[in-house]
């Protein structure tokens, strides 16, 4: 028998474009959040039913907050942040954590300073598919795991850019937009990466950020990948297109983001169907292969992320993603954007290390 329940957290949400209208929608559907305000200024009291200030500041001066989701412009992440857990308040960063590593490290100082409460908003991270694959992995489902494959491709619409100029600065291509939640993913699955290799493109769109971005990646466990990622070309592949996490992409049923070569098997995400030889015979490249599927729950990501999130607001769970690890994530997309302009091959501990003591 369960004791009354504890009352809704009173959240605030900075910068209500595409992902703050978002999470609007999520505080609205949930039983143990309630929106008390926003802060935008672009935002009015009546389009969201609740105070609206024009910045983050005024907000909490104003209003008796228990959390804030923050999804301003990445480059005002760090600074939003750092003020809100001055305030005393709980705080869903959205993705990236910062614009680059060494800004990043800003805000865990910050987070262990204050010993605050912080969850970075990589949501896959949430989704069930994700956990059962993490899962799987451990228990040797696939054995050891010797190569990735990944892709994530949809065409941005010109007034994504042409609207929202900080979407053509930088932070605002795909690789800080888009890949991170891979690579995010990515280290999740399989550990940190050890090694990084980087093209990238800008031709399709002529815009100072990049909109085409292949990697290749050597993982401390021996295991090696590739990952292909463009906002300027249409695909059925991806994260994005592969769940039903957000209504605005086309849902593709049974569609895939990563393809992971195990020693005994082969598993894809998200739809996780599983690949092996047939174990009566001896196993080889001839041997007759079966496809079968993880069960996963129903439920997405974004959802259950704030679930989480109330959870570490109340000081009863441990961030899922911490500003530490998120950092860690950041740091291999700036790994990647060096060996994309070098075209060397870069080492991702040793360039965590210089961005700490660059003498």
């Amino acid at each position: 028998m369960t004791g009354p329940q504890p009352p809704a957290l009173r959240m605030g949400i900075v910068g209500v474009g595409f992902m703050g209208r978002q999470h609007v929608e999520l505080i609205e559907a949930s039983s143990r959040a309630e929106l008390c305000a926003v802060a935008d200024p672009a935002a009015t009291d009546t389009a969201f039913g609740c105070p609206a200030y024009r910045d983050a500041g005024d907000m909490l001066r104003a209003e008796s907050l228990d959390a804030v989701i923050i999804a301003n412009p990445s480059g005002l992440h760090v600074d939003t942040a750092i003020q809100c857990l001055e305030a005393g308040v709980a705080v869903l960063l959205e993705k990236p954590v910062a614009v680059d590593y060494a800004e990043s490290l800003r805000l865990v100082q910050a987070v262990a300073r204050l010993d605050a409460r912080l969850l970075v908003g990589h949501h896959r991270r949430h989704h069930p598919a994700v956990a059962e694959a993490r899962s799987a992995l451990e228990r040797g489902v696939i054995g050891d795991v010797v190569a990735v494959s990944g892709l994530w491709s949809a065409r941005k619409e010109d007034a994504y850019f042409t609207e929202i100029p900080w979407h053509r600065e930088r932070g605002g291509g795909v690789m800080l937009i888009n890949l991170v939640h891979d690579l995010d993913l990515l280290r999740h699955l399989l550990g940190e990466v050890a090694e990084v290799q980087a093209m990238v493109s800008s031709h399709a769109r002529n815009l100072d950020v990049e909109d085409t971005v292949s990697i290749n990646l050597r993982f401390e466990s021996g295991a090696i990948g590739g990952f292909l990622a463009s906002d300027a070309g249409v695909s059925p592949w991806g994260w994005d297109q592969s769940t039903n996490d957000t209504p605005a992409f086309p849902f593709v049923p049974d569609g895939t983001a990563y393809q992971l070569v195990g020693t005994r098997g082969a598993l894809s995400v998200p739809n996780l169907a599983t690949y092996a030889y047939d174990p009566s015979v001896s196993p080889d490249w001839h041997s007759p292969l079966s496809r079968t599927y993880l069960p996963v729950p129903a439920g997405g990501a974004f959802p259950a992320q704030l679930e989480h999130f109330t959870d570490v607001a109340r000081g009863t769970a441990q961030p899922l993603v911490s500003a530490e690890d998120a950092s860690r994530t950041l740091a291999l997309v700036e790994a990647a954007a060096l060996a994309a302009r070098s075209g060397e091959t870069v080492d991702v501990a040793k360039f965590r290390a210089e961005e700490l003591d660059p003498r």
